[in-house]
């Protein structure tokens, strides 16, 4: 019989990650740390489409910095993807897919979503490592790749700065997303891949793919397909 998966569990400790990325579409103040963040409108609208919260009602925290975890439980919130019409023989675990999760952690069910809707993560995947800015654009692209309507277009590479600081495995994704326009680089025309990621920096990256998304809905197919 099939068993319902985990409940996510609420600590002190796990407040700042799960109020990133839950769902909720409850009306919400404003965020007032916000003011010099020139991303402040678009996290403001993400946070009244539920797809981020602040670690309080009025705080944000927006240069701080995220997890492997919490980008993926962003991406798949951010997606809606969902393992809701998939039957398992057995109750899943994040560890049947990545050996270096913890199946009591508060993201066990992100790790199960994301690795049964296959968005492109290693099986070697460390949940609490910090992302970068490559490594988060790199997974935001595939799962969108995957599950969203990206054109296979021949691209014309974008001049960035620091293109020597790019990983190579990394390198297609990061051009994908500045011709979309989902990513942009800094004013001195360089990406900083290397940085971490903050959580207004991936908030940003969601908000502009979901209005490429928007503005580029899949193709329906033909009728009698």
């Amino acid at each position: 019989m099939k068993k319902s998966l985990k409940m996510f569990t609420v600590s002190a400790a796990t407040v700042l990650t799960l109020t990133f990325a839950s769902q909720s579409f409850a009306a919400a103040p404003s965020f007032n740390d916000l003011g010099n963040i020139a991303t402040k409108d678009k996290i403001i609208t993400l946070q009244q489409k539920g797809y981020v919260h602040g670690v309080s009602s009025t705080r944000f925290l927006p240069n701080a910095t995220i997890t492997a975890a919490q980008g993926v439980q962003l991406i798949v919130n951010a997606l809606g993807l969902n393992i809701d019409t998939v039957r398992f023989i057995k109750e899943p675990q994040a560890t049947d897919y990545f050996a270096n999760a913890n199946n009591d952690a508060w993201y066990e069910n992100a790790l199960i979503i994301a690795a049964v809707n296959d968005i492109g993560l290693s099986a070697d995947l460390d949940p609490d490592k910090l992302w970068t800015r490559e490594e988060f654009t790199h997974q935001l692209i595939l799962a969108i790749e995957k599950h969203s309507n990206l054109p296979m277009i021949k691209l014309m590479p974008v001049e960035i700065g620091d293109q020597a600081d790019l990983t190579i495995d990394y390198d297609g994704s990061v051009q994908r997303a500045l011709v979309l326009k989902i990513a942009n680089l800094d004013a001195e025309g360089n990406f900083n891949p290397k940085d971490e990621i903050t959580r207004a920096e991936s908030a940003e990256l969601i908000y502009n793919a979901l209005q490429y998304i928007e503005a580029h809905p899949a193709p329906t197919p033909a009728q009698g397909e």
